[in-house]
């Protein structure tokens, strides 16, 4: 075939359409020369080699070529890229490496999961034989009636799951198991839980297969299989898809315009703190190759600085590399419909080429204020692997939203019986306002969590004194070591009752702490089922039954899901939950209580001491549009291990019904509307042990 090769464009970069052929573009600021290799379909050795004229077909640090005639279904494309090895001055290239382009909208070749599509040679350059390529995304879709919901985020019920493992395993029922495609054959399941929002684990495409251990338990391979290990921004994950044949991102696409179609948004994790190139001993891809001393941050001997924890760390805060991490926002929001962004590591994101904090890091202020994400969530990991913790203290712009780290661990801390949080529940509880009220966030600001992806589920956090990772390699290193979990009298499974009754009983009690407490709760997959990871609490790298949701589980803890389904509903429908602004602890107009008021055993006393295993308190239920007042709302915890007889405060013209009490089986637990009954004693309930209580007034 006879090129038409042409001098192209700057901008956009990428690889584009044009109306006279493709335009490619890649940056490189301290490369001697740039190849683009043309591959037609799978073929491993390119059919054309267009060396890009540095005096022609280069704009500042940009180098560009257009090419006409060719086929897009088939093209596939890659890079070259000559440059100065100099590792000390931060300088590796390496001409043999063939490079992705890191604005790429689809990369071809990883279409089977877990497949061996890099060969690793881990010597002096790192060189890699890499069978992944580029192609070029279609560039429509028709999105028809669909639009995201625009959900406030005061009423945000968030669910953390995984594309392949929520639909992986066989009982899942699914016709598109482990896909984009599977995902939307569960949204049914997501409306009757409650779920308004899911938080997708990565979606960008990533190097699951870089993992070169195997599962001393059972011999299998082990993968990277969570996805924090990214190849390529702007590609979605190409096994995700069901039909490898088709454009990846049109099927990431149709479970986006199905979720908006069933009132759910989609949030995605991305992580731009570091990619799958590791660090010297790792393949170069892509960033490595174009240009090192840009895009990773380095020491003065030229070593990979590593404060994600992963061997390498991007340098977010250089400008081409901000202008990247921006532009492929943009493109997930615009051109994928997404309605937000949970940053994994994001306290990198502030730091400056050499590690420090920035006091107003560029990156995070100009996604805060970009008005192509104006409406985004937007919500920060808001620590690292290198230590810098900034809960509570994350730039923000009053845009950014946070994991509560703190509320985690003060709720663990407290339900397992730990005395002496009381205090620091009540603020939990109420937003977090010590954390965010004085840098102008709001209570929706604090996303509050007791599990997610990274640690216990919900069941092992009351089944496991310690973590049990030995399945992972690394001799039960790994993982976090400070769990504030308790296994209640047994390690693990066990057949005693009693200790079953009681653990069932603290993962009620978290739920409806968590769906109490102000800011949106976010809930992590298969925990409403009462799903566990044998104490694995580090599964990052299986992909099997530890990390497959068992939907059998749906059955056999059907009264736990009733439960947690219950509670949401009981958060959606409550005025006094999910508030806009913090408690003023001010009485309500024209009411005789307050917007909140604290308790203990005495109505109005609470106990704040260094013993108090127990905090109640009271909602006042604020005015509505119909020009009544909703109902008040009473709410107790009993950590400890002996029942306790709390005073309950009287609420004039009103009386109080039970709604939930943990302490009880399904599906007396929970009472739906109508079904509560009024309580015989109006002043005091006494509260079994390890247990709570919700009451509200009528």
């Amino acid at each position: 075939m006879k090129l038409d090769v042409r001098m192209g464009k700057p901008l956009p970069l990428g690889a584009t359409a044009m109306s006279w052929g493709i335009n490619f573009s890649v940056v490189s600021n301290h490369a001697y020369s740039v190849t683009l290799l043309l591959y037609d379909g799978d073929d491993a050795a390119p059919w054309a080699r267009i060396r890009v004229d540095p005096l022609l077909n280069k704009t500042g640090a940009i180098w560009h070529v257009g090419v006409n005639h060719l086929d897009l279904r088939t093209l596939r494309y890659a890079y070259r890229v000559e440059g100065p090895w100099d590792p000390q001055e931060g300088h590796r290239f390496d001409p043999d490496a063939i490079l992705l382009d890191p604005f790429a909208r689809v990369i071809a070749g990883a279409e089977q999961w877990g497949g061996d599509y890099i060969g690793l040679h881990y010597d002096t350059r790192a060189r890699t034989d890499s069978k992944l390529r580029c192609a070029v995304a279609e560039d429509s879709f028709d999105w028809g009636e669909a639009s995201s919901p625009l959900i406030p985020m005061k009423d945000l019920v968030i669910y953390e799951t995984h594309v392949r493992g929520f639909t992986r395993h066989s009982s899942s029922g699914v016709d598109h198991p482990g896909t984009f495609r599977g995902l939307i054959e569960k949204i049914p399941y997501l409306k009757k839980l409650g779920i308004n929002a899911v938080e997708l684990m990565p979606v960008q495409e990533f190097h699951e297969s870089q993992i070169d251990r195997l599962n001393p338990v059972t011999g299998e391979r082990l993968l990277n299989y969570w996805g924090y290990s990214t190849t390529a921004f702007f590609a979605p994950k190409a096994s995700y898809a069901s039909d490898p044949t088709n454009d990846p991102f049109n099927e990431f696409r149709e479970m986006v315009k199905a979720m908006h179609m069933a009132g759910i948004e989609v949030i995605l994790d991305v992580v731009f703190n570091h990619t799958a190139e590791g660090d010297h001993t790792g393949p170069t891809l892509s960033f490595r190759g174009l240009d090192n001393q840009v895009y990773y941050m380095l020491d003065k001997e030229g070593e990979y600085r590593n404060f994600s924890g992963c061997g390498n760390t991007m340098n977010c805060n250089h400008p081409m590399v901000r202008e990247m991490i921006r532009e492929c926002l943009r493109y997930w929001a615009t051109e994928g419909g997404v309605d937000g962004f949970r940053f994994d590591l994001a306290s990198i994101l502030g730091r400056d080429p050499e590690g420090h904090p920035l006091p107003s890091p560029p990156l995070i202020e100009a996604i805060a204020l970009d008005p192509a994400l104006a409406h985004c969530k937007l919500i920060a990991e808001a620590w690292d692997a290198g230590g810098l913790y900034q809960v509570g203290s994350f730039p923000a712009w009053g845009r950014w939203g946070e994991w509560n780290g703190k509320y985690r661990d003060c709720a663990r801390k407290f339900l397992t019986g730990q005395k002496g949080h009381t205090g620091d529940l009540a603020t939990r509880l109420s937003g977090s306002a010590d954390l965010y009220q004085e840098e102008g966030r709001y209570p929706y600001h604090s996303i509050n969590f007791v599990t997610c992806h990274d640690g216990f589920t919900m069941a092992d956090l009351f089944s496991y004194n310690e973590k049990h990772n030995e399945a992972n390699g690394e001799d039960n290193r790994d993982g976090d070591n400070n769990n504030n979990s308790h296994n209640h009298g047994a390690e693990g499974l066990t057949a005693d009752p009693r200790i079953n009754a009681k653990r069932m009983r603290q993962v009620k009690n978290a739920f409806t702490l968590l769906m109490l407490s102000q800011g949106p709760p976010m809930i992590y997959e298969g925990d409403e089922m009462g799903r566990s990871k044998n104490g694995n609490n580090n599964s990052y790298c299986h992909d099997n039954g530890l990390n497959w949701l068992d939907w059998g589980l749906l059955e056999k803890n059907s009264g736990l899901f009733r439960f947690v389904a219950g509670l949401i509903a009981l958060r959606k429908s409550h005025p006094a939950l999910g508030r806009k602004d913090y408690y003023t602890g001010e009485f309500v107009q024209g009411a005789d209580v307050r917007d909140v008021e604290w308790h203990g055993q005495t109505a109005r006393e609470p106990d704040w001491s260094e013993d108090a295993q127990s905090l109640a308190f009271s909602l006042g239920g604020p005015w509505m549009e119909d020009g009544r007042r909703a109902p008040d709302i009473y709410a107790a915890f009993n950590a400890g291990e002996d029942y306790m007889e709390f005073e309950l405060p009287r609420v004039a013209g009103r009386r109080w019904t039970r709604k939930v009490y943990t302490f009880l089986p399904s599906p007396d637990d929970y009472l739906e509307d109508g079904a509560e009954g009024e309580l015989v004693h109006q002043y005091s309930f006494t509260l079994a042990p390890k247990s709570a209580v919700v009451l509200v007034t009528v």
